[in-house]
C-alpha cells in the first residue's frame, strides 16, 4: 500500500519532521493540530480561540485530504488544563454532527509552543 502526503497552506505548516496528514488506502492519519494562525504561525490567544483555530487547521487538513470533520472516526484531544473539557466540547458540537467520532481526552502538562490544546485523528474516506 502506498503513503501520499497531504498537504495544505490552509493550516500551520509542519514545524517538524512530519506530515500534516498520511493517506494510506481510505484511511487519512491526520497529525497533531495546535492553535497556530496559518498565516502568522502565531498562536491565537484565549482557550476557546485557540480550540476553535484548532478544529479549523483539522477541518483543512481534512479537506485537503478530499474529506471533512464528519469523516473522522478518532479524535484525540491533549489539554494541559482538564478544567477546559466543557468549553472543548462545546466548541467540538460547533463543528460535528452525529454519529460523533470516538474519542479521548487526555490531560498532560505542556505542549509545543505552550498550547493550551492539541488535536489529532483517524479519517476514513470514500
Amino acid at each position: 500500500m502506498s503513503k501520499t502526503v497531504i498537504s495544505t497552506d490552509k493550516a500551520p505548516a509542519a514545524i517538524g519532521t512530519y506530515s500534516q496528514a498520511i493517506k494510506a488506502g481510505n484511511t487519512v492519519y491526520l497529525s497533531g493540530q495546535i492553535p497556530l494562525d496559518p498565516a502568522s504561525m502565531q498562536l491565537v490567544d484565549g482557550f476557546e480561540a485557540q480550540a476553535v483555530r484548532v478544529f479549523e487547521n483539522l477541518k483543512a487538513v481534512a479537506e485537503a485530504a478530499g474529506g471533512s470533520l464528519n469523516d473522522i472516526v478518532k479524535l484525540n484531544i491533549y489539554l494541559t488544563d482538564l478544567g477546559n473539557f466543557a468549553t472543548v466540547n462545546e466548541v467540538m458540537s460547533r463543528y460535528f454532527q452525529q454519529p460523533y467520532p470516538a474519542r479521548a481526552a487526555i490531560g498532560i502538562n505542556s505542549l509545543p509552543r505552550g498550547s493550551l490544546v492539541e488535536m489529532d485523528g483517524v479519517m476514513v474516506i470514500g
